[in-house]
């Protein structure tokens, strides 16, 4: 269980800031090599994005919606064989709009049959494809985008782009004009063996992970906020939190980038030139979330776990982000989702931009949340007819939310655009001993990214520790 902040040392050798996924796995990593790590995470539950809250008996999951098979490598070889066995494939995944309706494994096999039977593409042309995808890098030349990338191979089609598009956008915030590897990488991802998700949900993981935690050593400490990373003479000395100095040899940053430089340090401890490229770091969108919870003893038909839905003509970024968007995910969890309870929540997720919503007065606010539930609940009776006689809780996240429980930069859902990667990984040559772990360029972002990233900034602190 966590510690009080009253029981706290006041030295240790690295203090984590946040405890989402990338700072759980950092902290992790450390602690198992010998490290003594404080975990400081400003709300009462750890996970970041990766939560779940409790309402009528329902347990709603607010990011448990997919991942690549790569968590079974990962947690396997980074977390424990509890937490890997627990990981298990969501085989019914379903897209609903003007130009196709289907059902997809969502792996390459599968794709490659709808691109070649559905869409009539040669098997030639898909081949390539799934090939150069599969080749891309961190490395490799951003000039191309994921748009060009499409018209090179698919000239034209935009039914066949919405197919390959639509599902990493909800699932990172990516666009048809960012660089072509921030999809490539992740597509090729998903492509792998299909979409997965955390059997029990959301708290089983968490749980899971505290306990792992703790048998490392980790000390942690929740409703404890970070004010300032303090530093001297360009190295780390510690961080400031509920008033209280503690010192350390390093402090992994598990806030966002553009928050960890503009709040929690002073920005005259960088450089004019780190300071320019970090002017230039996009935040990603946020989003809008609706939960459902349906009666207990009540059940609905198995529809399918992922929907992708719209009723836009063709794909649109801009349409995904409009407060009047049509396009949505649900999000189906079923009694084998959490084994034990026999009951069925839905999760309806949007894009969303930060600025829509925050400058609402608090009467119109929620007016708003009141329409979002409205429109989402018809576009669900879509699916369920008379679904909405079966639901006795509902309920509405906007972007305000998750800044307000996430402190996330404008609520943002996936951390930044790729700029932010190179700002992320080059933190520490400003500042001895200030690391940052977190959504940074798309491809750290969502659940595998975010776990992979902690990884490898737990071997640059334990480098720069050992040094």
């Amino acid at each position: 269980m966590p510690v009080s902040f009253s029981q706290l040392g006041d030295n240790y050798d690295i203090v984590v800031v946040g405890s989402g996924l990338g700072g759980l796995t950092c902290a992790n990593r450390l602690a198992r090599c010998g490290h003594r790590i404080l975990l400081l995470e400003h709300h009462h539950r750890l996970g970041g994005l990766a939560t779940w809250f409790k309402r009528k008996g329902h347990i709603f999951d607010v990011s448990l919606h997919g991942f690549p098979y790569g968590m079974v490598k990962t947690c396997k070889k980074y977390w424990n064989k509890a937490i890997t066995a627990s990981i298990v494939q969501l085989k019914n995944i379903v897209f609903d709009n003007p130009q196709f309706s289907l059902r997809t494994t969502f792996d390459r096999e599968d794709f490659t049959r709808l691109l070649n039977t559905r869409f009539e593409v040669p098997l030639a042309t898909i081949d390539r494809f799934f090939a150069t995808v599969a080749a891309m890098n961190f490395y490799d030349d951003q000039a191309m985008t994921t748009r060009e990338l499409f018209e090179q191979f698919f000239p034209g089609r935009s039914d066949v782009h919405r197919l390959l598009m639509e599902p990493i956008t909800y699932a990172n915030g990516s666009t048809l004009d960012d660089p072509a590897i921030t999809y490539g990488i992740v597509f090729s991802n998903f492509m792998s063996k299909g979409v997965f998700t955390f059997e029990g949900g959301t708290d089983r993981l968490i749980a899971l992970m505290t306990e792992e935690l703790e048998r490392n050593g980790v000390t942690i400490c929740t409703g404890a906020k970070v004010d300032k990373i303090l530093v001297d003479k360009k190295r780390v000395r510690g961080v400031n939190a509920n008033g209280r100095t503690i010192s350390a040899r390093a402090v992994v940053s598990n806030s966002g980038i553009t928050n960890t430089i503009d709040n929690l340090t002073d920005r005259e401890i960088y450089s004019s030139e780190f300071l320019e490229k970090a002017a230039k770091v996009r935040v990603n969108n946020s989003s809008c979330q609706v939960y459902f919870g349906i009666t207990d003893g009540e059940s609905i038909d198995d529809i399918g776990d992922l929907l992708f839905t719209s009723k836009a003509a063709e794909f649109d970024a801009a349409e995904l982000l409009s407060p009047q968007s049509t396009s949505k995910t649900f999000s189906i969890y079923y009694p084998k989702t959490r084994p034990g309870q026999n009951r069925y929540t839905v999760v309806a997720s949007m894009n969303s931009r930060f600025e829509d919503w925050a400058g609402l007065a608090e009467e119109q606010y929620r007016r708003e949340k009141d329409k979002l539930i409205a429109r989402t609940l018809v576009d669900l009776e879509g699916y369920l007819p008379g679904v909405g006689a079966k639901i006795d809780w509902m309920e509405a996240a906007t972007p305000r939310t998750f800044n307000s429980y996430t402190l996330h930069t404008r609520g943002t859902s996936f951390g930044t655009k790729f700029e932010g990667l190179d700002i992320s990984r080059t933190i520490f040559k400003e500042v001895a001993g200030l690391f940052h772990v977190g959504s940074v360029g798309i491809i750290m972002s969502g659940w595998l990214g975010a776990i992979n990233y902690g990884v490898i900034v737990a071997n640059d602190v334990d480098g720069y520790l050992r040094a």
